[in-house]
């Protein structure tokens, strides 16, 4: 936990695994209270160190009936705290306090009813006795006995306990997932609990956020020169310019021209940080550098650590030009946190590697700046805005450092990177005028790496095939794909084959991204 929340009431997040523990998080930050989302084998650290108001114990995947399974620390139910269990959370409450939690009974897996038993602050405003209410379930095992004081306030077809409480200790928990959209108003449980059960003022906003963050930055850099690398994209901007805010000329910025940028990318960079807001900025034009390193290179893993390496040792020397800099500042996000501690070791090993969450070489003698890494994809693009970030920049898609680089799948050359610009330009002017730009949450073209026989006039091509995607999201960790109407598509599709010569086939991209995966790129 960092300064900048210290006078912020807080909820602590208990993470067992499961694919939208982050969903929580976000419905939390979204009432404006701060939270933190930790593995449960540091949850007793946190809770220690964070003193939350309440605490929410997540979803998981394993099985409360196993021995091995994991377990919240046993002391947060005896310390006078609000304790809102969900799914897998429920169990382990109930079974850890004194309850039964069974296998083999019918499971539920998708929408469900459940029918309220008796009025609760936990549906204060919004569900009442006697109705009944569409939530998602997801869970093979039930609870079949409820600890001492507590009393199920709610129940399902196969789930005698799906919504249970002990009001006396404010204890709560249910069998579904209240944080996901398909639990119609199941926010408003998460509202409920955070501000009235919890306590909660809903004061964590990205004004304080501003004000907190900018000394929090002036006290870990003192006097020392600080190095922020630009990429393109929003997160690196709103992070150059809150730092630049605090510490002014102390901060240089540096932008890596590699070649992988889209169209016009880089000359609208310069322009908005050395014409707009004056920050001192290093125009690295390294493309044959980079384009040359990943030469022969097809897999996307080793793609991105090329392109992270690459960028860790311009950033290196472009220090050393400037008399030496103390500090290298990133764009990481909280998603990135959290993925980077997950107890479960998978998605840590894949998120970001181009952006080093985590550290850097020792010998960088540098320490890592990194103020945007407590808040989510949308506080970032808030925080811009009240930094007075141009709207047309803040609301940009989002765009990985690898850039082109991943989207264009196998062997990379500068022929296949002009196709693909040219066809992406067209693809986003035609977004931007049907007005779909601000609906979508991120939209680009991809350069498949296989070629078809195509008819164009009355001639036989052999060219490359284009896919479009486009994908609407709050925050970029659960997502599905934007539903174009035919007509829109096809004018896309015959502006780019007519209009880019190497391309003589498009489609288009309809699958969804489910809670867990790590990337669209």
């Amino acid at each position: 936990m960092t300064q900048t929340t210290d006078s912020h009431d807080k909820i602590l997040i208990v993470d067992f695994g499961s694919q939208v523990t982050q969903l929580i998080a976000r419905r939390v930050r979204e009432e404006g209270v701060y939270c933190e989302v930790v593995p449960f084998n540091k949850a007793a650290e946190a809770f220690r160190d964070m003193k939350p108001k309440g605490v929410i114990l997540s979803g998981g995947p394993e099985s409360v009936t196993l021995e091995t399974s994991p377990r919240a620390p046993q002391d947060l139910f005896s310390a006078d705290v609000p304790v809102f269990g969900i799914c897998y959370g429920q169990q382990t409450m109930a079974a850890q306090l004194g309850g039964e939690v069974e296998g083999g009974h019918h499971a539920e897996f998708g929408r469900a009813e459940v029918e309220i038993l008796r009025d609760s602050p936990l549906f204060k405003g919004v569900w009442h006795k006697g109705e009944k209410h569409p939530v998602w379930m997801s869970h093979g095992d039930r609870v079949t006995k409820l600890p001492d004081g507590f009393e199920a306030i709610a129940v399902s077809p196969n789930a005698p306990f799906a919504i249970v409480a002990d009001e006396t200790r404010h204890f709560y928990g249910v069998q579904f997932h209240p944080e996901v959209v398909h639990t119609p108003q199941g926010e408003i449980l998460i509202r409920n609990f955070v501000r009235d059960i919890a306590g909660c003022r809903g004061d964590w906003t990205m004004k304080a956020f501003r004000e907190e963050a900018t000394a929090r930055i002036r006290d870990q850099v003192g006097r020392g020169r600080v190095i922020c690398g630009l990429s393109g994209g929003v997160d690196s901007a709103v992070a150059a310019v809150l730092i630049h805010e605090a510490i002014g000329e102390q901060l240089t910025c540096v932008f890596v021209d590699h070649g992988l940028l889209r169209a016009a990318e880089a000359e609208q960079v310069v322009t908005l940080f050395r014409d707009h807001y004056n920050i001192p900025l290093v125009h690295v034009q390294a493309q044959d550098l980079f384009i040359g390193a990943l030469e022969g290179v097809s897999d996307p893993e080793v793609k991105r650590k090329t392109i992270g390496k690459l960028f860790i040792d311009v950033f290196e020397e472009e220090a050393k030009k400037i008399g030496g800099a103390d500090f290298l500042a990133q764009g990481t996000l909280y998603p990135d946190v959290i993925e980077s501690v997950s107890f479960t070791g998978g998605p840590s090993v894949t998120i970001k590697s181009h952006h080093n969450v985590g550290g850097l070489p020792e010998r960088m003698n540098m320490k890592l700046v990194e103020p945007l890494r407590e808040l989510f994809k949308d506080e970032v693009r808030a925080l811009g805005r009240e930094l007075g970030l141009p709207d047309a920049f803040v609301g940009r898609h989002p765009f990985p450092g690898p850039g082109l680089a991943i989207r264009v799948p196998g062997e990379i050359t500068r022929e296949k990177l002009d196709i693909l610009r040219k066809a992406d330009a067209i693809y986003l002017e035609e977004i931007r005028n049907a007005g779909l730009y601000d609906e979508i949450w991120q939209a680009f073209a991809v350069l498949l790496p296989v070629k078809t026989v195509g008819v164009m006039g009355d001639g036989r091509t052999y060219d490359h095939v284009c896919a479009l995607r486009a994908v609407t999201s709050v925050d970029g960790m659960t997502a599905d794909f934007y539903p174009y109407d035919m007509k829109f598509l096809g004018q896309v599709a015959t502006r780019i084959i007519n209009e880019v010569k190497g391309i003589n086939r498009v489609t288009y991209d309809i699958t969804s991204k489910p809670p867990g995966t790590i990337e669209w790129e």
